[in-house]
């Protein structure tokens, strides 16, 4: 039966053959929070390598007599079929981003379908230099699995990279969904993950080789089976590694530390406005101060408080008796974190005002010197790439500042009392690896800011949390998360979320801040290891290619 559907996949062409990538390559979401399903990865890779076996298949209109690295016909129909892979991929993977074009629906709800498939669209053509990557190494024997890693791999690289990068939901998160799993990430990062992934769960596709002759079928049997087993038992030693590094580890708390996350759950919408900022900074401190138990009663119980990314509709540095109200609520002990937006004057007439998403920090003493900068902003959401064009069409970012936000001078940690040194990341920072401060001693504990409400109830905010829980076991640090509708947590240095709050609800969140583990293996030599790997995966595909041409 498993040899009947791959030979119908290879053997389709036309719409039918698009229509098959573009499924396969939807179903493998499947494996990503918030569904965790990791079989659905291996039914979307395996048809990925059929699919590109496809490419030598024999068409009427099309000449195939070339050696296949010589043919511009076949690395056309694999890139081609790669982009409709990738395009199913992203639309099921990103979907939500519309959302956030239906906040401020009178403006931005017309350009809803750029969101949803223009940019799976473009990104799909990373996809498409993969696919037709790995048909240039391409073989018919079982390495093939290592010619598609490579191919693949290297484009899922460039996607994180290129034009500012978006590393979303690259192939390495299907691992990351089950804890034991996951823990193989402070040895190879995302992008050795991604490598494993690709050669582990296309394995399977090997199964239905065949050779026609006797001589050789023997051989072929033995490399077949040997291809799945070994990428079976490749799978089983990332499970055991996990499980035997967590077997014995417990959360580690450091109880001198007491925090306090603030979830206000505020809607983005008109209410969100100047007008109405002494009610929301009251929302806040009402719930800063809530009792959630007989030894938590308020802000005095805590050392400190986190409020999430854009917690205000204003200027912080503007409003001196909002500081000042802050401060005086803080007492004596508590240090707030809140992300607001910071404006930098100019020093002459002929400068413009500059803007900055930041981190900042307030006191008993008002607003502290030390603040961080967004230095990776969101594309349409912070500012407008190639501005002066789209705003001729009537078009500005989601985020509405004058010019747009500008992105801080470079990764710093942020030196609060009574926390370890911190390396502060705000909002989709926490997706990109190596995006630190590696000057200086090692940072102690990750504070990351975001604001997912823009993405309502949807899988996004729970993908943006597995990133986080992924960010957290690369480095062996913990992560203080507050999100302004979810889903905000308390994150040990191995992955696991200690405590959360749900998506779309109000709350407070109490607890200890976790201890850091000691440098991983990962966080020592970074790129390095992805970089290995990717070496060797490329060194085995061309041992299958010289083996093919001999």
């Amino acid at each position: 039966m498993l040899f009947s559907i791959a030979h119908e996949i290879i053997l389709a062409w036309g719409w039918k053959r698009r229509l098959i990538a573009f499924l396969s390559g939807s179903i493998g979401v499947l494996s990503l929070a918030p569904f965790g399903f990791m079989p659905a990865m291996l039914v979307s890779l395996t048809v990925a390598i059929w699919l590109i076996d496809g490419s030598v298949a024999q068409n009427p209109n099309r000449d195939y007599s070339q050696k296949p690295i010589l043919n511009l016909a076949m690395l056309i129909d694999a890139a081609g079929i790669g982009w409709w892979f990738g395009f199913g991929y992203f639309v099921a993977g990103i979907w939500w981003l519309g959302s956030a074009f239906l906040v401020d629906a009178a403006e931005f709800a017309w350009a809803m379908p750029f969101g949803i498939l223009g940019l799976p669209a473009v990104l799909a053509i990373f996809h498409a230099f993969g696919f037709m990557t790995a048909r240039i190494l391409w073989t018919s024997s079982s390495y093939r699995i290592f010619a598609l890693a490579a191919g693949l791999g290297l484009s899922e690289w460039c996607r994180g990279h290129f034009f500012t990068g978006f590393p979303w939901n690259t192939y390495g998160m299907a691992l990351i969904e089950n804890i034991h799993s996951a823990q193989s990430a402070s040895l190879f990062g995302l992008y050795g993950l991604t490598l494993l992934t690709i050669v582990i769960f296309s394995s399977p596709a090997t199964l239905i080789d065949r050779k026609t002759t006797r001589s050789n079928l023997a051989l072929r049997e033995e490399i077949k089976i040997s291809s799945v087993v070994t990428s079976a038992a490749a799978l089983i030693c990332i499970f055991a590694f996990g499980y035997f590094k967590l077997a014995y580890v417990k959360a580690d708390l450091d109880e001198r530390i007491k925090l306090r996350i603030i979830q206000p759950n505020l809607k983005l919408d008109a209410s969100f406005s100047y007008e109405n900022k002494d009610t929301i900074v009251k929302k806040y401190l009402d719930l800063s101060d809530r009792a959630t138990s007989p030894t938590t009663t308020g802000i005095n119980d805590t050392t400190h408080l986190i409020w999430p990314e854009s917690a205000f509709p204003f200027i912080l540095t503007q409003e001196p008796k909002i500081i000042q109200q802050i401060a005086d609520a803080l007492g004596d002990k508590a240090i707030l974190i809140t992300g607001a937006a910071r404006q930098e004057l100019p020093a002459s007439s002929k400068e413009r005002r500059r803007f900055f998403n930041s981190i900042q920090i307030v006191s008993k003493f008002g607003l502290a010197e030390p603040y961080y900068d967004k230095i990776h902003l969101v594309p349409f959401g912070e500012y407008l790439p190639l501005a002066g064009l789209f705003e001729k069409f009537g078009l500005r970012q989601f985020v509405h500042m004058p010019g747009g936000f500008e992105a801080g001078s470079g990764p710093r940690h942020l030196s609060v009392s009574g926390l370890p040194l911190i390396e502060p990341l705000i909002c989709y920072e926490s997706i990109f690896p190596n995006e630190f401060d590696f000057r200086g001693p090692r940072a102690g504990v990750i504070v990351n800011l975001s604001n997912d409400g823009w993405f309502g109830e949807t899988i996004g905010p729970h993908q943006h949390l597995a990133h986080a829980r992924l960010k957290a076991i690369e480095e062996g640090l913990p992560i203080i998360r507050a999100a302004n509708s979810g889903i905000s947590a308390i994150i040990d240095p191995y992955g696991r979320v200690l405590k959360s709050l749900p998506l779309g609800a109000e709350g407070v969140l109490d607890g200890f801040l976790p201890r850091p583990t000691q440098a991983t293996f990962y966080s020592e030599y970074r790129f390095k290891i992805p970089l290995l790997l990717w070496i060797v995966v490329c060194t085995l595909s061309m041992i299958g290619l010289r083996k093919k041409n001999q």
